[in-house]
């Protein structure tokens, strides 16, 4: 089983938009029971917080549900859980760093790392721009999974 950890700045946009877009994309493709998919916050600003409401309605066009999701933070331990642990943005591994150590298992991406134009993933709190990151992390997971595939790992 291959784990995944999505990590974000208050793990109620962009985090929690690539943890259930992922369970959409594994499920589609006969693949969930090779996957375990969580998401997590660097910061504690909003734990317990449910998914925000652009996160919740633009998965909703897709018929993709958030629901029982609440903000939860990245704990050390989430370490050695996790066989990968994806930020958002360059911001979010350096917090996920302070937090977990050293990256010795090299773990910790950029979710855009593995596609053809790596980059960090706007943060929609910010920009409001919910479509722009959807589309961001759809094209991530869907290079994530191609990754997974060509190392023979699903």
């Amino acid at each position: 089983m291959i784990k995944v950890l999505f990590v974000c700045h208050g793990n109620i946009c962009r985090s929690p938009m690539a943890e259930f877009v992922m369970k959409d994309l594994v499920e589609k493709e006969g693949l969930k029971h090779r996957f375990y998919i969580a998401s997590a916050a660097t910061s504690t600003e909003e734990i317990g917080n449910g998914v925000h409401p652009g996160t919740r309605k633009k998965l909703a066009q897709y018929g993709i549900s958030t629901a029982g999701k609440t903000a939860v933070q990245l704990r050390q331990e989430d370490y050695n859980t996790y066989d990968f642990l994806l930020g958002m943005e360059s911001y979010n591994l350096k917090n996920m760093k302070r937090i977990i150590g050293d990256d010795e298992a090299q773990k910790v991406y950029r979710l855009l790392d593995f596609s053809n134009r790596p980059r960090d993933i706007a943060d929609p709190w910010y920009t409001g721009n919910f479509d722009v990151t959807y589309e961001d992390i759809y094209e991530g997971c869907i290079a994530f999974i191609q990754y997974l595939k060509k190392q023979n790992r699903i």
